[in-house]
């Protein structure tokens, strides 16, 4: 039994559903009773920043997949040794290699990496670059004919959430990856405007871009995040202490396939943006 955190999210629930196509007992820790998993899962009530209430989602569970950035991470993967895991995947990211990691975005990853690390479990690190779902922000303003995004000179190779489950199932599932930490990408850096004009291929109609000013940017992004966590964003992406240009070899080298493209997840994910 897998147990998957972030079962309804775009990279947990990727992870679910690659185990459910490969027949495995997989369970899925969900907020709601009401949440739907894929045909196959079972969804678990438990909330990672209460480790208690993991006992009953854990029991049985010999492998986790955990996303990072709770109150007591320690504490969680304590409950998930007691429970029997013996392997742990953890969900990280760039900022936590980024040039300059003293921002709270970096550290509560630094921080879920070192008890990962030190939870006497068999553990495996992954350290995507962008989400390519990430897009999905988008959605309105592409629906409007104009999409205003920041950062409009910074090309990234952002990766599929598929692509990220398929690593993750790997290193649950197959020897090979324990102790090791991966940095993940998908095969081309597209700046956001290539990425915008892939969306109104896929839609068959035109969407124009505009460049953000980081003045804007900072504002916006100010109305649903704390002044700390805005300025760590505008350091990664503006200021350069997170490349993810760099397309990586990590994926297909793991999974023995090519990383999808963007032209694919867009036309996989057209009604969303219709």
């Amino acid at each position: 039994m897998i147990l998957v955190t972030g079962a309804t999210g775009n990279a947990g629930g990727a992870v679910v559903q690659v185990l459910v196509d490969r027949g495995r007992a997989v369970r899925g820790l969900v907020r709601s009773a009401n949440a739907v998993l894929p045909t196959g899962a079972e969804a678990v009530v438990g909330d990672l920043d209460r480790p208690q209430s993991m006992r009953g989602p854990l029991a049985g569970a010999r492998g986790l997949f955990l996303l990072p950035g709770y109150r007591d991470m320690r504490g969680v993967l304590s409950e998930a040794r007691s429970a029997g895991v013996e392997r742990v995947v953890l969900l990280s990211g760039g900022a936590a290699v980024a040039a300059d990691v003293r921002n709270p975005i970096s550290q509560y990853m630094i921080r879920s990496e070192e008890a990962v690390r030190e939870a006497g479990l068999a553990w495996t690190i992954l350290r995507p670059y962008e989400f390519m779902s990430n897009a999905l922000r988008w959605a309105q303003q592409v629906r409007a004919g104009v999409v205003r995004a920041p950062f409009a000179d910074g090309g990234v190779a952002a990766i599929d959430p598929r692509d990220i489950a398929a690593v993750a199932v790997a290193a649950l599932l197959d020897a090979g990856h324990d102790g090791d930490s991966y940095r993940l990408s998908g095969p081309r850096s597209l700046l956001p405007q290539e990425r915008v004009q892939m969306l109104a291929d896929a839609l068959g109609r035109d969407v124009r871009f505009e460049a953000q000013p980081d003045d804007e940017a900072r504002a916006e992004m100010s109305r649903s995040m704390s002044t700390e966590y805005v300025d760590a964003f505008m350091h990664f992406y503006r200021d350069g202490w997170v490349d993810e240009s760099l397309v990586l070899a990590t994926v297909e080298e793991i999974t023995g396939r090519k990383p999808g493209t963007f032209e694919r997840w867009a036309l996989d994910h057209v009604e969303a943006f219709r």
